[in-house]
């Protein structure tokens, strides 16, 4: 909400936790020194040659930017922030284990394990403390920024939603102005209805407002330029939601063109540094995967053409991140020509449109059923991942009979790239109906980052060997 308080409490954490690590590392030395948990060593051998100190810094440095500990997205959401720390903490700590096996392997073990148990409850503990301290110097130092919202409608009443947790860090909701009658006097998602749009500058004067954020409709376009205009004269921050988000694909973004804000509606939700580090970790991971794999590929291969006539390979279209169309690659479990019944197996619910995957499907093969209920049909869109048109991890890609019956917001979950696996998959796959997880692949988009991707691949081992949900 305000770049201020994001970038002070930023750059506050990251000392922090730069000052703690190597603080938690020789108090893990001191550990092993006096604790009576295991036999007693000479202070030689605990103590730490300083290049291991160095080179903490630099694996925790290098891995919590990777793992979005600092994202200006999440650094201020008490519960994914403390996950976040938990797992780059977990795995700085792995990386720093191999690391000393291949340079300092004198290290003790329990002073390795006394590191990470006091590192964790260092930078834990000072993120719970933190908040605590910086919600009281605020209110102290009168760093509180007040804010107005022109607008009750819905638009300002999200706004007002998602502020609230922005409260702590010294941000304070005094009210609306609406011109609505019915809403004078009245109190919407707890902040009062101060008065009309041409009482603004008079509030904003009286209650020392500093942050002005406009959420009118367009059909107010008058009224808001000519209130921008009246508001020059004071000293106070001017913002705008243009209603035009409600439009946006997933998220909107801005940019500068030459002096001119260019709204984008139908940008990728994943982009910049993550975008990098994401395709980096695909191409890694996949590569990695077929080297490993391709003996089994092969001899899959060749069962299926002895099992049924027919190519091994099945080739069918799919939607792709921004509705673009692509090939995707797998092991044909199918007897050949059974993509002209796929019309006949769809079902239909009270509710609507709905169709699902039937595990008595007549056109899948005898070796089709078990290569899909181990998924291991799905390993060619490996090569997928490969040419860019997938993700190990997103959306499931899908069939461009089912987006024709997507509703418009449904359509959001192209604003990232399709997986091989995601969410939905690890949470029912097959047995939830094959266009009502959307809302599963949009909690992906809404929380992507590398750490949900690895959680989603840990869980997705366990998935397939249990083989739920999968026919």
């Amino acid at each position: 909400m305000n770049r201020r308080i994001t970038f002070n409490y930023t750059v506050t954490l990251i000392l922090i936790d730069l000052l703690l690590t190597p603080l938690a590392l020789y108090l893990a030395s001191l550990a092993r020194l006096w604790l009576p948990f295991s036999y007693r060593l000479d202070v030689r051998y605990v103590y730490l040659n300083p290049a291991i100190y160095a080179m903490v810094l630099v694996i925790w440095g290098v891995i919590f930017p990777t793992m979005s500990v600092y994202d200006p997205r999440r650094i201020l959401h008490l519960r994914e922030q403390m996950w976040a720390t938990f797992m780059a903490v977990s795995s700085s700590t792995l990386v720093l284990g191999g690391a000393l096996y291949l340079s300092f392997r004198d290290v003790p073990r329990l002073l390795f394990i006394y590191f990470y148990l006091i590192d964790l409850f260092f930078l834990l503990g000072s993120r719970l403390l933190l908040r605590t301290v910086w919600a009281h110097w605020s209110e102290r130092e009168q760093r509180v920024s007040k804010a107005l919202i022109i607008g009750a409608g819905t638009l300002g009443q999200d706004i007002v939603r998602r502020a609230r947790e922005y409260e702590w860090a010294g941000l304070r909701l005094e009210g609306y102005v609406d011109d609505d009658p019915s809403k004078q006097g009245s109190t919407i998602e707890g902040i009062p209805v101060l008065g009309p749009l041409d009482q603004a500058p008079t509030i904003i004067r009286q209650r020392d407002i500093s942050e002005v954020i406009f959420a009118l409709p367009l059909q107010a376009y008058e009224k808001l330029a000519r209130l921008i205009s009246e508001l020059r004269e004071l000293p106070v921050r001017v913002r705008m939601v243009p209603d035009v988000l409600n439009l946006a694909f997933f998220r909107a973004t801005v940019e500068d063109f030459h002096g001119m804000p260019l709204i984008g509606l139908r940008d990728p939700a994943i982009d910049g540094f993550d975008r990098v580090v994401k395709r980096l970790f695909d191409l890694a991971l996949s590569s990695l995967l077929l080297l490993v794999l391709w003996p089994l590929m092969l001899l899959i291969a060749v069962l299926i053409r002895l099992d049924s006539p027919g190519p091994a390979l099945f080739r069918q279209e799919r939607v792709g991140e921004n509705g673009r169309l692509f090939t995707m690659y797998k092991f044909r479990t199918m007897f050949v020509g059974a993509e002209q019944h796929l019309e006949e197996l769809v079902q239909e619910t009270p509710e609507g449109v709905v169709f699902l995957k039937r595990p008595d499907d007549p056109r899948v093969t005898r070796l089709g059923r078990f290569l899909r209920r181990t998924s291991l049909d799905e390993l060619p869109q490996l090569f997928n991942v490969i040419k860019g048109e997938m993700s190990l991890v997103g959306p499931r890609p899908e069939l461009p009979l089912l987006v024709q019956h997507y509703e418009s917001w449904q359509r959001q979950r192209f604003a990232v790239p399709p997986g091989m696996t995601g969410w939905w998959q690890v949470s029912g796959r097959s047995e939830r109906a094959m266009h009502l997880h959307t809302e599963d692949d949009l909690y992906y988009v809404r929380n992507y980052s590398l750490l949900l991707d690895l959680r989603i691949l840990w869980r997705t081992i366990g998935t397939v060997l249990r083989g739920r949900g999968a026919f």
